[in-house]
């Protein structure tokens, strides 16, 4: 079963992406902040991680670059989340490390494609 760490600090927003992940078959690890974000990656080491990018503590830009400079999880795929609509917030959150880029309010089924897609090319399938 793919692991996957939902990084949101609206619990709503989290509890819903959690239930619909689950119900698919995907287990489901949790953070509400970038400091439990950074502790939830390394404890459980994900296989993709959805990281909302306006977050307390440390923001998800700032997660995304520790990841990504982390030896034992700068494979994890990272889809940032984000409010923010600016072709130069993409553009920030893909320098920063993320591998992919979604806004919200999230589209459920596509989102749910990119993390098939890159659960599959993590697992070296065509």
């Amino acid at each position: 079963m793919s692991k996957i760490l939902i990084v949101e600090d609206t619990p709503l927003n989290r509890e819903l992406m959690q239930r619909r992940l689950e119900k698919r078959g995907y287990e489901t690890i949790l953070a509400c902040d970038g400091a439990q974000a950074l502790s939830m990656a390394a404890l459980h080491v994900p296989d993709i991680i959805l990281l909302d990018l306006s977050i307390p503590e440390i923001d998800g830009w700032e997660v995304a670059r520790r990841l990504k400079n982390d030896p034992q999880l700068k494979q994890i795929p990272i889809i940032a989340l984000t409010a923010h609509a600016m072709f130069s917030d993409r553009e920030k959150a893909i320098a920063a490390g993320c591998d992919d880029f979604e806004l919200k309010p999230i589209d459920f089924s596509r989102i749910l494609g990119k993390i098939k897609d890159f659960l599959k090319i993590r697992e070296g399938m065509p």
